[in-house]
């Protein structure tokens, strides 16, 4: 990505989607340890999303290798419908 003269950058649209800035959002830029960030200012919400995704994923990572290995997916369709 490069910087224009004017030092502008365009932030691709899955990054902005991700964190929630909208055209004519405000953003703060910060530099921690020595790099630039950018947040949306309203940045509440993301960071509550963000919050719930690590916690599922700190769940999903509990449940790795808890799983029958033996049970191929033909049972496991079977024993679910049949409930």
């Amino acid at each position: 990505m490069r910087v224009t003269s004017k030092g502008q950058v365009t932030i691709p649209r899955d990054l902005r989607e991700l964190v929630g800035i909208t055209p004519n959002s405000e953003v703060i830029f910060t530099i921690e340890d020595g790099k630039l960030t950018l947040a949306p200012k309203d940045g509440l919400k993301p960071d509550a999303d963000r919050k719930r995704l690590a916690a599922f994923l700190q769940s999903l990572d509990a449940l790795e290798g808890t799983g029958d290995q033996t049970i191929d997916a033909d049972a496991l369709m079977a024993m679910t419908r049949d409930r």
